[in-house]
């Protein structure tokens, strides 16, 4: 795996990791919740991070897109420095999508408007071209005559489907998904997840953090397992999950599955 912290972003190229993580420490005060994690990610891979609350799981994902900072290391997206002070965000998350686990979808608006909305207002792209795609976008998801629902109309899973195609709206190289089922019923956790699960598999680099762990197993090409701001183990999901090695990624393991 090549290193590319030379590169300024025009250099990177698919052999390298699409995104590279080196030695990130993160403090909210005297909270040091990121004690110094490394990871790459390549094009195309689905990765998996998982641990007990409190690891650090979410700041991390979150400093990939700059929201939020870091106070040492580095975070390298397609060979750009996302700690440069002079980092234009707005460039760097429209490679980087977004899920939350709150739809965050704006309530007046309607499920294809929702989606709409920043390909017209951030890329001022043409409204027909947009709609086009956006309409595609609701098929890939499931949705198709949910069109013209307002997110209260809808299921937590269709809303948080809503919130996929929103962030595949904007043609991202990168998504990233943080607890995005924790918030829904059991039932329609799955239909979330078939929609990741269709994403991987065309070949979307993805970053999770989740608690789903069938998925996990099935979906993931790697998978993190975090403890007190460090990476305990990691592994492809059949070592993981049938020989993990740390006790701690032991007991974690056995008490969730």
């Amino acid at each position: 795996m090549s290193e590319n912290g030379s590169n300024n972003g025009t250099g990177w190229t698919p052999d390298q990791p699409m995104v590279s993580i080196r030695d990130v420490h993160k403090s909210f005060g005297e909270l040091e919740v990121l004690k110094g994690v490394s990871m790459d990610i390549m094009k195309g891979e689905t990765i998996c991070i998982i641990g007990p609350s409190g690891s650090g799981k979410s700041t991390l994902i979150r400093c990939v897109n700059a929201l939020n900072n870091i106070q040492k290391g580095s975070i390298l997206v397609e060979g750009q420095e996302v700690n440069d002070p002079d980092l234009d965000k707005l460039e760097l998350r429209k490679k980087v999508g977004m899920v939350f686990q709150q739809y965050n979808l704006f309530p007046h608006k309607t499920a294809i408007e929702n989606i709409m909305m920043a390909p017209i207002h951030v890329l001022k792209q043409d409204e027909k071209e947009v709609e086009e795609h956006a309409r595609e976008l609701v098929k890939k998801v499931r949705l198709e005559g949910k069109e013209n629902s307002y997110p209260g109309e809808l299921s937590g899973g269709q809303q948080q489907r809503v919130a996929i195609a929103r962030s595949l709206a904007m043609n991202p190289d990168v998504m990233l998904f943080d607890e995005v089922t924790a918030a829904l019923d059991p039932e329609t956790v799955k239909e979330v997840l078939v929609t990741i699960q269709d994403l991987a598999e065309e070949g979307m680099t993805c970053i999770l953090v989740t608690h789903e762990m069938g998925f996990a197993r099935e979906v993931a090409n790697h998978i993190y397992f975090t403890d007190r701001g460090i990476i305990v183990e990691h592994g492809t999901p059949s070592t993981f999950f049938d020989d993990a090695k740390d006790p701690r990624t032991r007991e974690f393991l056995s008490q969730i599955l």
